[in-house]
């Protein structure tokens, strides 16, 4: 079905397969592939420049996106509500679950769940994306907190992006932590690589990370960490960086050999606490979580293999 809209006005200027992603949320690479089949292009100039051409004032934007016919999305039926009233409602996130849909993602989602399950979210934030003013990758668990009212999607989206929100994570680092207590403070940005890596870069964004240890096993180190700053995988790009790569995240260099024999598929990350203001009362709010299967497992291994043999 074609679909025309006018070029954004805080677009104009920009390559036309960034200005596609903006528009539709989408990778650049999707962008591009959409423009390459014609199911995005500007009117009166198809095949003039394709991607690489500049979007001008008063372009309209035609879109004839091919309807790929999706299976409909899966429900989290085992994703615990931890928290809720009528302004908000906070998830455990199991790992395995997006934040919310998003191309090329089948699985299910947290905002999806829990609309499925009933439960009312504020009509604002990006369409797909409504209420959501934080999120977790998909193989991260954890705590996540969700908007039911407009009140609480304004106060709560203030409240994140000016750091007031105390979110607390737990990580298994590889190796030995030399510091009990640090601080990580390095820019962060999109790796040139991949789409889905991000890497330290002197061009990132301002990203800050505090840690501090809470039980060392020679080959691993658990930790409490806080943000300052939000960045997309902010904590496992921090602790590559300093070679201490979360245990069983591939993506940024841990060992494969002693994730298999800890049995973890996924990265060593958990949201356990979030402390804020709430938007409605005002009042001091917090929420925790504890580990699931996995992450347990995952030490009670290691506290095994580092137990010190009883005294005869």
């Amino acid at each position: 079905m074609l679909k025309v809209v006018p070029a954004p006005d805080t677009l104009i200027g920009r390559r036309f397969d960034i200005a596609v992603a903006k528009m539709l949320g989408i990778s650049r690479a999707k962008a591009a592939d959409l423009i390459e089949t014609d199911q995005a292009r500007i009117a009166g100039r198809q095949g003039e420049h394709g991607k690489s051409a500049t979007l001008q004032d008063g372009d309209l934007v035609e879109f004839d996106l091919v309807d790929e016919q999706r299976a409909p999305e899966p429900i989290a039926e085992d994703m615990p509500i931890v928290y809720e009233d009528e302004d908000i409602v906070v998830v455990d996130k199991p790992v395995g679950v997006a934040a919310h849909a998003s191309v090329g993602w089948t699985g299910p989602t947290v905002l999806g769940s829990l609309l499925k399950r009933g439960v009312r979210i504020t009509a604002l934030g990006v369409p797909g994306r409504q209420g959501i003013v934080s999120r977790l990758d998909v193989g991260t668990s954890g705590l996540m907190l969700v908007c039911k009212s407009d009140l609480a999607y304004k106060e709560m989206r203030r409240q994140f992006s000016e750091h007031e929100v105390i979110k607390t994570y737990h990580a298994l680092a590889q190796g030995n932590l030399k510091e009990d207590k640090a601080t990580i403070e390095a820019p962060i940005g999109r790796a040139k690589v991949s789409d889905f890596r991000f890497c330290v870069t002197p061009g990132g964004k301002e990203a800050v990370t505090h840690w501090d240890v809470l039980e060392r096993f020679g080959e691993a180190t658990l930790a409490k960490i806080n943000l300052e700053t939000g960045r997309t995988h902010q904590i496992r790009v921090h602790f590559s960086s300093i070679g201490h790569p979360l245990v069983g995240d591939a993506m940024y260099g841990a060992n494969p050999k002693l994730s298999a024999e800890l049995g973890l598929e996924r990265q060593w990350l958990h949201a356990m606490q979030l402390e804020f203001r709430h938007p409605r009362t005002h009042l001091n709010t917090v929420v925790t979580s504890h580990y699931p299967a996995d992450l347990e497992h995952a030490l009670d291994v290691l506290r095994a293999r580092h137990a010190e043999p009883a005294e005869a």
